[in-house]
C-alpha cells in the first residue's frame, strides 16, 4: 500500500477515543521585573490561549489524520468543562460521550511563558478515581459507543487523572477482544499493568523505566527486547513500541525487533508528542499495517510535532510530505 493510499484510508476509520481529557491554557507575556512581594518575576500579560490536551488532544490528532474521532471522559461541571466542550465544538469533535460531573474538577495546565519560554505551570486537577456512580455510567457510556459505533480501532490515553482504573480497562479490553477490536494505548503509571491483551502497547523510556524499576542505562538493543519480554510476559500484548524521545523508537512484535532512529528536528516542545504518535500508531494498527509502517510513520509524527511550540495535532499534509521521502511502500 502506498503512502497516499495509506492516508486515502485513514478516512474511512472511526477511533473509539477513552481517557483522561485536559484544557492546556497558555499565558504569554514579557518580563521586565522582579515582584517586590517575592523573588519571582512579574509576568505582563500579552495574550491567553487555551488548547485541548490530553485524550481531547489525541481526538484532534485523529481528525487532521482524516480519521472520525469518538471521544469518551469524564469532565467536572465547571467553568473550564465549558471551556473543553466549547473547544470541541470547535473543532467538529462529537461531545455525545463526554460525562460532566459535580464530583470533579476538569483538568487545566495553565503554563506561563515569556519570549517563548515557560517559566511556570499550574495545575487544577482532581486525580482521585471516579466515584461509583461515574464509574458505572462512564463504563455503560463506553460500551454503548463500542455497541452503537462502527469502531475500528479504540486507543487508551491515560494520564493517571482518575478517569480510568483496573476494572474499567478489563472490561472494555474484554468487549474489544471479543469483537475483534484492535487496541492501543497509551499509558502512565497508576494502571500501567492494567492493560492485559491490548494489541499495542507504547509507554516512553521514563514510564518504563519507572514501571519496572530499571537503572538509567537500557537503549540498548539487547536490554529493550529484554525489557519488552518481561512487559509482554505480563501484559500478553501483541506488540511493543517504546518511544525513546531523541533516539526515534524501538518496536518488537513477536521475533522481530528494531530501534527506528529519530530524524534530526529543531524540537521546540515535546508537550504532546505522544498524543501524536498513538493516533498514527493506531490508525496504522487498524489499517493491518506491517511493523515496520507503524513504526515510521509514528516516528515521522512525533518528531514533527515536537518543532511546533505548545501541545498541538499533527499538519496531515506535512506528515504526508515527510512519509513519501522516507517511508518504503510496502504490500
Amino acid at each position: 500500500m502506498s503512502v497516499e493510499q495509506i492516508f486515502k484510508e485513514f478516512q474511512n476509520l472511526n477511533v473509539l477515543i477513552i481517557g483522561d481529557v485536559m484544557v492546556d491554557e497558555y499565558i504569554s507575556g514579557s518580563v521586565n521585573r522582579i515582584s517586590p512581594e517575592a523573588p519571582v518575576p512579574v509576568v505582563h500579560v500579552k495574550t491567553t490561549e487555551e488548547r485541548l490536551g490530553g485524550a481531547a488532544n489525541v481526538a484532534l490528532n485523529i481528525k487532521a489524520l482524516g480519521a472520525t474521532p469518538i471521544l469518551c471522559s469524564v469532565t467536572g461541571k465547571d467553568g473550564n468543562a465549558k471551556k473543553l466542550l466549547s473547544l470541541l465544538k470547535k473543532n467538529k469533535v462529537s461531545t455525545q460521550y463526554i460525562i460532566q460531573s459535580k464530583e470533579r474538577i476538569t483538568t487545566t495546565k495553565t503554563r506561563l511563558l515569556s519570549h517563548n519560554q515557560q517559566i511556570a505551570r499550574v495545575d487544577s486537577e482532581m486525580t482521585d478515581a471516579l466515584i461509583d456512580k461515574d464509574r458505572t455510567l462512564f463504563l455503560k457510556t463506553v460500551l454503548s459507543a463500542l455497541s452503537k459505533e462502527k469502531i475500528s480501532v479504540v486507543i487508551f490515553e491515560d494520564y493517571d487523572k482518575g478517569v480510568l482504573d483496573k476494572t474499567s480497562i478489563e472490561k472494555i479490553i474484554s468487549v474489544c477482544n471479543a469483537k475483534k477490536i484492535p487496541v492501543a494505548v497509551d499509558p502512565k503509571k497508576d494502571n500501567f499493568f492494567n492493560y492485559k491483551k491490548a494489541d499495542l502497547f507504547k509507554p516512553n523510556l521514563r514510564e518504563v523505566r519507572e514501571a519496572l524499576n530499571l537503572p538509567i542505562e537500557i537503549l540498548s538493543i539487547d536490554n529493550l527486547k529484554t525489557v519488552s519480554a518481561k512487559l509482554r510476559r505480563t501484559l500478553n500484548n501483541a506488540i511493543t513500541m517504546i518511544t525513546l524521545s531523541e533516539h526515534g523508537v524501538f518496536i518488537d512484535e513477536k521475533n522481530k525487533q528494531f530501534i527506528l532512529p529519530a530524524h534530526r528536528r529543531n524540537v521546540a516542545d515535546v508537550s504532546g508528542a505522544g498524543d501524536t504518535v498513538i493516533s498514527v500508531a493506531a490508525l496504522a494498527l487498524a489499517l493491518g499495517l506491517n511493523l515496520e509502517t507503524i513504526a515510521e510513520l509514528s516516528n515521522l509524527a512525533g518528531g514533527l510535532v515536537c518543532e511546533q511550540p505548545g501541545v498541538v495535532p499533527i499538519n496531515k499534509k506535512q506528515l504526508v510530505t515527510e512519509a513519501i521521502k522516507y517511508v518504503a511502500p510496502k504490500s
